[in-house]
C-alpha cells in the first residue's frame, strides 16, 4: 500500500496542525471535519480536498484525529465511515482513545477486512506544526510497517509500542504522569514565589537537577510564566487520559495512590474551570487557592 491520499477526519488545531505535513511528504488530503467552517477554509489549501461527506473520502487510508472513544465509535459506526473505507484499507485513530475499546474496533474493523491501528501521538500542537512528534503505534507488525512513512510525515519518532490498543495504553499512562509532573511543579513553584524565590531563577536551577520535567522545561516557562496558558490541549481532555490510565492501573491491580490523588486534583479543577480551559490553566487556579 503507498497511497497517493489519506482522509483525513477531525481537523481541530491538533488535526489540522498534522494533517498539514502530508501535503509536504507528497500525500494529498482527502480532509472532513464537521465544522462547515474547516470545510470553507481547507477548501482554500494547497494539497487539501474537502470530502463531500464522511463517508466520501473515498481514500484507502483514513486518518482520525478526535476526541475520545466515543466519538470515534460515533464517526465509524454510527456514521458508517468505517464501511466507506475499501476493503483491504486502514484506519488509522490518532485520537487519546480508550484502548480496550480500541480492541473491540479492531475486531469490528477485521469483519470489513480494513485494518485498524492505533497512532496517538505526543508533543502539542507545537510539535504537530513542527513535525516533531513522538508517535506510539499499538497494531500488528505488517501493519505499522504500512503506516510508518505515512505517519513519518507528521512525527519525528514513530514507534511501535505493541498490539492493538498498546499505543493508547502508553497515550493515556504517559499524560496521567505530564498531568501528575504540572500539578507538582505548579505547587513547588508557587510556594517558592511566595516564599520569595524568581521562578525563572527556580526552573533555571530545577532544569539543571534531579526534579525537571517536561513540565518546568516546557509548560511553566513557554505557557505559564508567560501567562499565555494556551498549549492547545484541553483541561477536559487531560482528565479523560488520566481516568483511562487510572483504569488501567486498577486493572492490572497496580497500586495508584499518587494517581488516584493527582487525578482526584485535576477533577476538582476541571469543576471550577471551562472544560475547554487549556489544562496549563491548572498553574493559575493552585495559584488562586
Amino acid at each position: 500500500m503507498a497511497p497517493s491520499e489519506i482522509g483525513f477526519v477531525g481537523l481541530g488545531n491538533m488535526g489540522m496542525a498534522m494533517a498539514r505535513r502530508l501535503p509536504a511528504a507528497g500525500y494529498q488530503v482527502v480532509g472532513y471535519d464537521a465544522s462547515a467552517e474547516i470545510m470553507r477554509e481547507i477548501a482554500g489549501v494547497d494539497g487539501f480536498t474537502p470530502a463531500p461527506g464522511i463517508t466520501g473520502l473515498g481514500t484507502d487510508v483514513v486518518m482520525l484525529c478526535l476526541p475520545d472513544s466515543d466519538v470515534v465509535e460515533h464517526v465509524l459506526l454510527a456514521e458508517g465511515l468505517l464501511d466507506s473505507v475499501p476493503a483491504g484499507g486502514m484506519v488509522i485513530d490518532m485520537s487519546s482513545s480508550d484502548p480496550a475499546r480500541t480492541r473491540a474496533l479492531a475486531a469490528r474493523a477485521d469483519e470489513v477486512d480494513v485494518t485498524l491501528i492505533d497512532a496517538p501521538v505526543s508533543g502539542g500542537v507545537s510539535g504537530a506544526r513542527a513535525g516533531t512528534l513522538t508517535i506510539m503505534v499499538g497494531g500488528p507488525p505488517e501493519a505499522f510497517d504500512l503506516a510508518r512513512p505515512m505517519l513519518a510525515a507528521i512525527g519525528k519518532r514513530v514507534l511501535h509500542a505493541g498490539d492493538t490498543g498498546a499505543g493508547h495504553a502508553v497515550k493515556a499512562l504517559n499524560n496521567l504522569m505530564s498531568a501528575a509532573h504540572l500539578i507538582v511543579s505548579s505547587e513547588a513553584l508557587i510556594a517558592g514565589r511566595r516564599f520569595g524565590l524568581d521562578p525563572a531563577v527556580m526552573l533555571d536551577i530545577i532544569n539543571g537537577s534531579s526534579g525537571r520535567s517536561g513540565s518546568t522545561e516546557n509548560k511553566w516557562p513557554n505557557y505559564v510564566l508567560t501567562e499565555k496558558f494556551d498549549a492547545g490541549f484541553s483541561i477536559r481532555l487531560m482528565v479523560k487520559d488520566m481516568r483511562l490510565a487510572l483504569g488501567i492501573e486498577h486493572a492490572t491491580g497496580t497500586p495508584s495512590l499518587v494517581s488516584e490523588a493527582a487525578l482526584a486534583a485535576w477533577e476538582a479543577a476541571l469543576g471550577e474551570l471551562p472544560g475547554d480551559a487549556d489544562h496549563t490553566e491548572i498553574a493559575r487556579w493552585l495559584d488562586r487557592s
